[in-house]
């Protein structure tokens, strides 16, 4: 007499769920190590000046200038560059403060005219707070960086 086995016979799986614990414990990684800079949205070669740095403001209101004369508002790129495209983007991100400091940021290639209505922008809205960046200048012994 055959005796008949009822258990069924063990078929090799895959495990997924521990597969995706591990996927997802090193996205969490990747983004918590991750670093946020705004100065890495845009490249700027900011124009050398001697002197002490000043500690900027963390409520600065932030004005890029690259080096195709594109104005950025803190994070939101004015749709062209005429003074009231730029004065319009300036009112939205700041609203009525004006006593808010400025810090005006342009490429050290950028044309000339972008500066001067950047700054003419800010003084017709009403801002007389504005400072304009720049980079320490290199000693003649030290590497330049790039």
């Amino acid at each position: 007499m055959r005796i008949r086995d009822f258990r069924s016979d063990d078929e090799p799986e895959i495990n997924l769920v521990p597969l995706i614990d591990v996927i997802l414990v090193l996205i969490i990684f990747f983004v918590v190590t991750t670093t946020f800079d705004a100065r890495s949205v845009l490249k700027l070669q900011l124009p050398k000046a001697e002197g002490t740095p000043t500690e900027a403001s963390s409520k600065a209101l932030s004005v890029l200038v690259n080096a195709d004369g594109r104005y950025f508002v803190q994070d939101r790129e004015a749709l062209r560059t005429d003074l009231e495209s730029l004065k319009r983007t300036i009112v939205e991100v700041a609203g009525d403060d004006r006593k808010r400091p400025v810090l005006l940021r342009a490429d050290a290639r950028t044309p000339h005219q972008a500066v001067v209505t950047a700054l003419d922008a800010l003084g017709q809205l009403g801002f007389r707070q504005i400072s304009i960046a720049t980079a320490p200048e290199q000693k003649a012994g030290g590497a330049a960086k790039r």
